[in-house]
This record gives structure tokens, sequence and C-alpha cells, in this order.
């Protein structure tokens, strides 16, 4: 689905009325999907997945795309409309996304917020310099209960602030 023909099905299925949750399922936990998916339900926000052909997503609004270097950051930023929030852990990305008025967060439960968003991108600066020196960076830690929850209070109050935007437009 692209372009004109998946906006007329989207209508077509009521899905223009209410906002959306765009996720980069590449590099998603499973757990944060399965509770996305959930609150969206909850909320009447359709949710839609993207990942490369390597990833097999059960959902009936997934956007597959090739797997190359990119392609799924750049597909779900070319699909971002303002307003939309956008589960991502790439900092480049969520700054692409504040730059299109769509809120990005993280499936830790971290809200890209735009003030800090040049401190983010200093950090992972930083970061790739010092591994390009041959330093070592921590991977990320295994995800526990407290994430899951910080998930979903995060999205559940960005979902209820979208909520609000609609009922004063």
């Amino acid at each position: 689905m692209s372009g004109i023909g998946e906006r007329k099905a989207l209508e077509r299925n009521g899905w223009m009325q209410k906002g959306r949750v765009l996720i980069d399922a590449d590099a998603c936990p499973r757990q944060a999907l399965v509770i996305a998916q959930q609150l969206c339900k909850e909320f009447g926000w359709q949710c839609l997945t993207f990942a490369s052909y390597n990833h097999q997503i059960g959902s009936e609004h997934h956007v597959t795309v090739d797997a190359g270097p990119q392609a799924v950051d750049m597909k779900l930023a070319n699909e971002t409309r303002p307003n939309d929030v956008v589960v991502t852990q790439d900092i480049g990305l969520a700054a692409l996304i504040l730059g299109k008025r769509a809120q990005p967060l993280t499936p830790h439960g971290l809200i890209f917020e735009p003030e800090r968003m040049a401190f983010h991108l200093e950090e992972r600066n930083e970061k790739a310099r010092f591994r390009r020196g041959g330093g070592r960076t921590r991977g990320p830690a295994a995800r526990t209960r407290e994430d899951d929850q910080r998930f979903l209070t995060a999205l559940r109050s960005l979902l209820e602030r979208g909520e609000q935007q609609d009922g004063n437009e």
C-alpha cells in the first residue's frame, strides 16, 4: 500500500478520524509492540508497523521495505504526518520526526522533546566517535517490567494528549 490508494483505503476503514502510531518494528521489543497495539485499540488509533522483509510482523497494518541500510527509517520518516506518534530507538530518526511536528518515543518510554534533541544527537555522536577510536560501549540492558510500564505510561499520555488536540480542532 502506498500513496493515494493507501489513504483512500484507510478512509474507508475509518482510520483517518483518529491518530496514528507508527512503529519502527526492526528494533522494537516484542512486548512494546504488544503494548502499543493494545493501547491503539483502546484509543481507536491506527497502529502501523514498519520493518524490513527480514522481520515477520503479524499485523494487518504492516509496511515491509527492503533490507537496505536506513530503508525502514526513510519510509517511516516519509510516511509521518503532524501529530503522529512514532516509536523508535533511532535518535537521528527521532530528530526528523520532531521536524515533521510528530512525537517520537522510545520503546523504553523516553519521549523526545525538541529542547533536548541537540543533547541526544551530541551524545550519539560522542559514543560513535569513541567506538571508531576502538572503544567499546555497553549494549542495551535486558528489558524489564519497569521498561514496559514506562512505555505504557508514556504512550498513554501521548495518546491522551492527541485525543485532546483532536477535540480542540
